[in-house]
């Protein structure tokens, strides 16, 4: 018999499958606990404010629209400068855009939007607007939930990004 200590094959503790196990579970109940605190309302039939921000999100993103759409009206030419650009307010307005409600009324047409006469103007016109939405929803993104900030926080770069590319030939 060797004078030292073999290692035993039974380990003290819990085995590798009670650990993982237990750790599923955890996981699970913490999913269906984050799950459960994410309601439409405050609790007296209002929105709540992750709903508020989508909305106010969702709006301004319809309003940049606004801007594309007029600017291409009265400038034609710029339309394959722009396109994409607009394709991608479009695509954030639809991420911010929060679940329809069936009673939800639209609000009235928005005022018309002027549009500079130069096409360097017009440019410099909606990379103005890009750069104050982009400001406004880096300011918005400290209040809002995890998630939600994350999607703020892609669509302001994504309209710096614009911004830069709306003006780059002044450089």
């Amino acid at each position: 018999m060797p004078s030292y200590l073999t290692p035993s094959w039974t380990r003290p503790g819990p085995r590798r499958r009670s650990l993982l196990t237990g750790a599923a579970a955890a996981a699970g109940t913490t999913l269906l606990a984050g799950c459960s605190g994410a309601g439409g309302s405050d609790g007296d039939g209002r929105p709540s404010a992750d709903d508020r921000l989508r909305t106010r999100a969702a709006r301004d993103s319809a309003g940049l629209l606004r801007q594309y759409d007029a600017v291409l009206a009265a400038h034609a030419p710029l339309a394959a400068r722009l396109r994409p650009l607009r394709a991608e307010v479009v695509r954030h307005e639809k991420a911010f855009a929060p679940a329809p409600e069936p009673s939800a009324s639209r609000s009235p047409s928005p005022a018309p939007v002027s549009v500079p006469d130069g096409e360097k103007d017009a440019l410099r016109f909606l990379a103005a607007a890009e750069r104050e939405l982009a400001d406004r929803r880096d300011k918005q993104l400290l209040d809002a939930p995890a998630e939600l900030a994350r999607l703020l926080a892609s669509v302001a770069a994504a309209g710096a990004a614009h911004a830069y590319l709306l003006t780059e030939d002044e450089r």
